[in-house]
């Protein structure tokens, strides 16, 4: 798999409410339930305000789709300003699948729905994503505009399995979402999207992700960029945050993380795949990394087999 489809396969996102939102008037909710979680919406009808994290507000027009997935809380509403409430509050989250009327309705329409992550990891592989991801889809967006269509129509049209349709097309909505955000990232973004998002260091992140327990270095992934070893380097970190060495032990962590989850496999076994010559050089790249030693991590989950260790 491609890097992006590994990083959400891991993740496991789980479309846990999937609704169309109509609003009217002068109206704010604080959206203080996206701890773990993604959001992404589209407004298929007028317009509205984001506040994220305390930023400056940021207008939403007709037409285009966000994604807020590093559990900042935000503020969407009509306009600046306006006193929010709290969408835990006021909105019923066993509502999947229907239109939600707020304060009368007729001015905003949005549909998207809200994720829960499967994985435990879920912050770590969040943090470095930008707090707000804002993508037209306009013009040649055309994947993204028909996912939004359908939904729409099922929410207009109910009929036998519109609520496993609604979720599939959000789904969809997500990734192609995430797609054009990748195709024009922000300048001043850092983390593993935004090296993502640069070409030749997306090469590289794919033969890390294409074989995690190769033996890499700098040399070798700077070859696979097409460019020099120091070039790469300085590059790598500017826009990843982290050496491509530091990027490379945190995946294998994860991955390790989610195989003792599980409980599938030895952590002898894990540590081998993952080019690790012997067992307590992985507990030790574990504990520093994972914050705990693979043993007590399993066990904690329940990873059976891979409690055991050697088999």
């Amino acid at each position: 798999m491609d890097p992006l489809s590994e990083v959400l396969a891991l993740l496991k996102p789980r479309s846990y409410i999937t609704a169309g939102f109509d609003a009217g008037g002068q109206w704010a909710l604080e959206l203080d339930d996206l701890a773990g979680r993604i959001k992404c919406y589209a407004v298929v009808q007028g317009s509205c305000w984001l506040t994220v994290g305390g930023a400056a507000p940021v207008p939403v027009p007709e037409g285009a789709c966000f994604v807020l997935p590093t559990g900042r809380t935000a503020v969407i509403g009509s306009a600046p300003g306006v006193t929010p409430a709290r969408s835990s509050v006021v909105l019923d989250p066993d509502r999947s699948g229907e239109v939600v009327t707020y304060n009368g309705g007729g001015d905003v329409y949005l549909v998207g729905s809200r994720f829960e992550a499967g994985s435990p990891h879920v912050e770590l592989l969040l943090r470095d994503l930008p707090p707000l991801m804002l993508v037209e889809t306009s013009g040649d967006r055309a994947r993204l505009r028909w996912s939004i269509e359908l939904m729409m129509e099922e929410f207009r049209e109910p009929r036998p399995g519109s609520a496993l349709m609604v979720q599939q097309l959000a789904h969809m909505m997500l990734v192609q979402a995430l797609r054009l955000a990748l195709a024009a990232p922000a300048r001043d973004d850092v983390g593993w999207f935004a090296a993502l998002a640069d070409p030749r260091l997306h090469a590289a992140l794919a033969a890390m992700h294409a074989d995690p327990g190769r033996a890499w270095t700098v040399r070798d992934l700077a070859t696979v960029a097409g460019m020099s070893r120091s070039t790469f380097a300085e590059r790598f970190r500017a826009r990843a945050g982290e050496t491509p060495i530091a990027y490379l032990a945190r995946w294998r962590m994860m991955l390790a993380a989610d195989r003792l989850r599980s409980g599938d496999d030895t952590i002898a076994r894990i540590a081998g795949s993952l080019g690790y010559e012997s067992e307590h050089a992985f507990n030790t790249a574990f504990k520093r990394i994972m914050g705990t030693p693979p043993r007590r991590y399993a066990a904690a989950l329940g990873g059976r087999d891979a409690v055991r260790g050697h088999q």
